[in-house]
């Protein structure tokens, strides 16, 4: 039995209470939080690791319930374009080029930028190659749930990639079984819906029977543009959440992402069938628009947080989103006071964890959760200094090089910057070398912004 002492830290709990325990201790044995607050000397087993934090943060590990693991490698090659451009012209081309071990380095190499900006847990919406990327995970010790990008119809899906209904099925079916539950519990299944463009409804239907029935979830990009709801009442007589809500698909097991393009109808729809929300800040500046955060949260859905992928947000950080969704709906609503600090570090950790359905074990540290968590120091770069109000400072200043250390199910992730048992170079290296190779196999050519001038 291992025990892990993390001793004189301001804990920010994340607890019912949303106590922050100010030169607390947090306990950890084996791969469960012990005990969280002030812990007597004769309660610490001997033979304890004990971390000193010295007034460093410790708070629960982030919770990104959006990001493209199999996306990493795709990083600038959406930028400055339009969302059919995106899609149809870069995106899907080059994740279609990609290798089964192509996609093994770009999920290693998002786990290594999650893992560094305070990433324990995350939502993968699907794309090819599962089991490189179910590998990826299991190497990389972080939390996560995988998906398979499933389409049983519309445009853009080249007809060597084209699944009926059973067969999209049937993939899900075997990764589930060969995926669920792994790696010590930190790796978990859900059933994948890529969008109403490319979903029938009867995929749509028994999708939602077989998560109901295995009690797993199920990850699909809702109402995200403009263009997918008049295609929805143009071919379904109704919008993308209109019709979902029809066919009984809306449940407490649906994390609709973006959801950019909803009616006040729409969000009370939400609110009734406790349907989980993944906002994506960074990528819906680009092109997709404002989601109605604030109105949101004020009927009580749960908002968590997400990043996307590389494409589209060239960022996976989370320490980002946190800082760029707190200040982006001010503006919208001019109002200072809107979806305040604490709120925003609610929607990286509670929410997240309630988002995918796990808040039963992670997103708080409390006594008999998963010990998932993170430290985090003020002083680790001149843009955090000086911390007045901590949860504040924390949304508003700090950046992902403040989270010094990571663990996951009770093991160390990354301790001073460093994460253990990845080759951080290497990856990056191949990351880098890989890439280029892929974006000459997707045939996708990227005009040089300025004159180049070739001096040697």
């Amino acid at each position: 039995m291992s025990h892990i002492l993390l001793r004189n830290g301001l804990i920010l709990s994340m607890n019912e209470r949303r106590e922050m325990f100010e030169g607390g201790d947090v306990l950890v044995e084996n791969d469960i939080i012990k005990a969280v607050g002030a812990i007597p000397e004769e309660s610490i087993p001997e033979g304890t690791e004990v971390v000193d934090v010295n007034g460093r943060m410790v708070l629960p590990g982030l919770v990104n319930t959006h990001v493209h693991l199999c996306q990493q490698l795709g990083r600038g090659l959406g930028d400055d374009v339009d969302l059919l451009t995106w899609l149809h012209d870069r995106t899907w081309p080059y994740e279609l080029a990609m290798s089964e071990e192509d996609v093994h380095v770009s999920a290693l190499a998002c786990c290594l930028e999650l893992i560094k900006s305070g990433v324990t847990c995350f939502a993968e919406p699907g794309g090819r190659h599962v089991d490189a990327m179910g590998r990826a995970v299991r190497e990389a010790g972080i939390r996560g749930i995988l998906a398979r990008s499933t389409m049983d119809c519309g445009e853009g899906i080249r007809p060597e990639h084209r699944e009926s209904t059973d067969e999209a099925l049937a993939v899900q079916l075997e990764l589930h079984d060969r995926w669920h539950d792994t790696a010590e519990g930190r790796i978990r299944y859900w059933m994948g819906l890529r969008t109403i463009f490319n979903n029938s409804d009867e995929l749509l239907c028994r999708t939602k029977e077989i998560a109901d029935a295995r009690g797993i979830g199920m990850h699909m990009h809702v109402s995200e543009v403009k263009e997918e709801v008049d295609f929805a009442r143009a071919t379904r007589g109704a919008s993308t959440v209109e019709h979902l809500n029809n066919l009984g698909v809306l449940g407490p097991n649906l994390l609709a992402v973006h959801t950019v393009w909803l009616t006040p109808r729409e969000l009370d729809l939400f609110r009734l069938h406790d349907v989980k929300v993944s906002h994506n800040p960074g990528a819906a500046m680009r092109v997709l628009g404002f989601a109605h955060v604030p109105e949101m949260l004020a009927r009580g859905i749960c908002v968590s947080l997400g990043t996307d992928g590389a494409p589209c947000n060239n960022r996976m950080d989370m320490m980002d989103e946190m800082y760029l969704a707190a200040v982006i709906h001010k503006g919208r609503t001019l109002d200072p006071t809107t979806v305040p600090a604490e709120r925003m570090l609610e929607m990286a950790t509670v929410n997240g964890a309630r988002a995918v359905l796990w808040d039963d074990q992670i997103g708080s540290l409390t006594p008999g959760k998963k010990a998932d968590l993170i430290v985090i120091d003020p002083m680790n770069g001149p843009g955090s200094v000086p911390v007045h109000d901590p949860v504040s400072s924390l949304v508003y200043s700090m950046h992902s090089s403040n989270v010094t250390h990571s663990m996951c199910n009770g093991r160390w992730l990354m301790q001073d910057r460093v994460v253990a048992g990845l080759d951080e170079a290497a990856i990056l290296a191949e990351a880098q070398e890989r890439a280029g190779h892929i974006r000459r196999r997707a045939g996708i050519e990227l005009k040089p912004r300025f004159p180049v001038v070739k001096v040697r």
